[in-house]
């Protein structure tokens, strides 16, 4: 089968998180908002049309009749289809607790620069996200990051779910670790010294041979608008 795959082209936001397992497992898949002629409005058009079960947003994923919304859920059917989580159902489970916690942190990640409304534009809102990403900075990355190094500690092997195979979890903590290096390299050059497991487990990921092809190709977007975003004023050890 090949997969429909659907999210806003231009950024690589939520969907990069699909978008890895589907490039590391080597699944067919087609990106229809990046064929020719589409646009955001190709995208609307598709995710309003008549479904029994329609999607409340990108990304999602058409899997023959079967419509798949949400990230971690997209993930958990891939996962258990295309063995990028462990064979049984508690180590299923456990792979898709990890992913959901990864959203949290992804969540609190985009709040920082939107704090108050996602519709209003970053300018409208700076005093308020100055004050968020302290606390975020401070608190909330030691402490995500931290459970992460804890699993990390407590596996059996070199990734999340132990053994000597990556899972889709592994997948999604290198990219919103990527993604806090970019947004907030002066305050990860410090957490990073304590989760150096977290930062090693980026760098296998990174050197994944199943992902060389795709990191070399214009199918990776670079960060921008989406979800990381730098801001200097935003930033401190």
């Amino acid at each position: 089968m090949t997969y429909d795959f659907w999210y806003w082209d231009g950024i690589p936001g939520r969907g990069e998180f699909v978008r890895l397992a589907l490039e590391a497992a080597g699944i067919d898949y087609r990106e229809r908002a990046r064929e020719p002629g589409a646009t955001a409005k190709t995208v609307v058009q598709d995710m309003k049309s008549d479904r029994a079960q329609p999607p409340f947003a990108p990304p999602y994923l058409q899997a023959g009749n079967i419509t798949l919304g949400q990230t971690a859920n997209i993930l958990l059917y891939l996962g258990e289809k295309h063995g990028l989580a462990p064979d049984t159902v508690a180590g299923r489970y456990w792979v898709n607790q990890l992913q959901l916690t990864i959203a949290d942190l992804v969540a609190e990640t985009h709040d920082v620069h939107h704090p108050i409304a996602a519709s209003e534009y970053y300018e409208d809102q700076r005093d308020e996200a100055v004050r968020r990403a302290a606390n975020f900075r401070e608190e909330r990355i030691p402490k995500f990051l931290g459970y992460f190094e804890r699993v990390l500690n407590g596996s059996d092997g070199p990734w999340l779910a132990g053994g000597q195979r990556w899972s889709y979890a592994d997948l999604s903590l290198f990219l919103v670790v990527d993604g806090l290096l970019h947004a907030f390299p002066r305050r990860m050059s410090t957490v990073a010294a304590r989760c150096p497991k977290v930062m090693a487990l980026h760098e296998r990921v990174a050197a994944l041979a199943e992902l060389q092809d795709y990191f070399a190709s214009d199918r990776r977007l670079p960060y921008g608008d989406g979800i990381f975003r730098h801001y200097p004023e935003l930033d401190a050890e």
